[in-house]
């Protein structure tokens, strides 16, 4: 029997995220999802009228490829992807993650083929057309956030199912609020980081581009950022787990870059190109129904209590100068039981270990009955 679940979020992606309209091109590019999933897809953009068309791929298969790759090989490959992004007018991916370190043995040079020859379909994707992305529920995913399948899979429909619309005057005041902002500093444990925003639009995220959603990104001016920061959410970069990420910066630039592991690994990426070491994305983590991470960014950089900072790519939307083919969403979580924290726009404490103090922004504080498990 179909989930009714499936058709419930089937029709908020066409119908609320993307905003399918009659005669679209709908490109849903699918990695091991359920065909069940895929066919309710299929039929919500049909009923708004849209042309879906589907792109069906595997990570094992993905990953095969990736391990042999060449710039003969995925230059091909770019291009191809490039003309499925400019001939779409919508974009729908799903991905399901059996197995978070499934690329992880791939050699990090092969990676960076790919990812350098599949950045304009990317850029184009994320600049150009409307688009989402969702992480589908796994067991794998489960275990990662502590939880049963059974209970995940509640905790990821009742996520992705929320009522972003509501969220929207909240995050209008702390567009706002950014906007008119020069200064930001951050405290933390490990973590004492200033920079500024000044100029640089900010774009709230209710439930648009990414499912589940939940935050307020721009970026910071790119030579603006000095200081120090300590991560303390876990993350995953093409399949290489980072744990304790902690940079340096002078003048916009992490000039020192430390982990708990492989610390070759870490500064092989962002010596990826020049625009690695700079910033493209300073975000700030509103969703109260995560709180925990669990190396999926679509999650975790949601996490109520959290911001991330990330070095690479920024974006069209928000842009202050930097390009890079690495953008890594790296997380610092605030609240009581990560160590705490500050943030300050300009002289005025904005959010107090991982709480807001303006009333119009207490819809993003989680309450203390809201956990992962309820």
């Amino acid at each position: 029997m179909l989930d009714p679940r499936y058709t419930q979020l089937a029709d908020q992606v066409v119908n609320y995220s993307v905003r399918v309209q009659p005669g679209e091109h709908v490109n849903l590019r699918m990695q091991d999802i359920p065909d069940a999933m895929v066919v309710e897809l299929i039929r919500a953009v049909r009923r708004a009228g849209g042309i879906p068309h589907v792109d069906i791929s595997h990570a094992t298969v993905s990953k095969e490829l990736a391990m042999g790759a060449t710039d003969e090989q995925y230059e091909l490959v770019g291009r191809y992807r490039l003309q499925r992004a400019e001939d779409m007018q919508v974009h729908i991916c799903f991905y399901a993650d059996y197995n978070t370190f499934e690329s992880a043995g791939v050699p990090g040079e092969r990676m960076q083929i790919v990812s350098r020859h599949l950045k304009a379909a990317s850029d184009l994707t994320c600049n150009r057309r409307k688009w989402t992305v969702l992480a589908w529920p796994t067991p794998g995913m489960a275990q990662a956030a502590g939880m049963s399948t059974e209970d995940f899979e509640d905790f990821y429909f009742r996520c992705c199912l929320a009522d972003y619309a509501a969220m929207r005057e909240g995050m209008q005041h702390l567009k706002q609020m950014m906007e008119q902002t020069d200064r930001v500093h951050i405290t933390g444990p490990g973590t004492d980081l200033s920079f500024s925003i000044k100029g640089i639009a900010a774009i709230p995220c209710c439930g648009d581009c990414n499912v589940p959603d939940g935050e307020v990104y721009t970026a910071p001016v790119k030579d603006s950022i000095n200081g120090t920061i300590t991560y303390n959410a876990p993350s995953i970069y093409h399949g290489i787990p980072f744990d304790g990420v902690r940079f340096r910066f002078e003048n916009g630039k992490i000039v020192e870059a430390h982990c708990n592991g492989n610390e070759a690994a870490l500064n092989k990426i962002l010596d990826t190109d020049d625009g690695a070491r700079y910033i493209g994305e300073f975000a700030l983590g509103l969703n109260p129904h995560i709180l925990q991470p669990m190396r999926d960014i679509l999650f975790d950089e949601k996490i109520a209590g959290s911001f991330h900072l990330t070095p690479g790519q920024a974006y069209e939307e928000a842009p202050n100068g930097n390009n890079s083919a690495v953008h890594w969403d790296l997380v610092c979580i605030q609240r009581p039981e990560y160590g705490g924290g500050e943030i300050w726009f300009d002289d005025t404490l904005i959010r107090k270990d991982g709480r807001f103090l303006d009333p119009k922004l207490s819809i993003f504080n989680p309450s203390e009955k809201v956990n992962n498990e309820e």
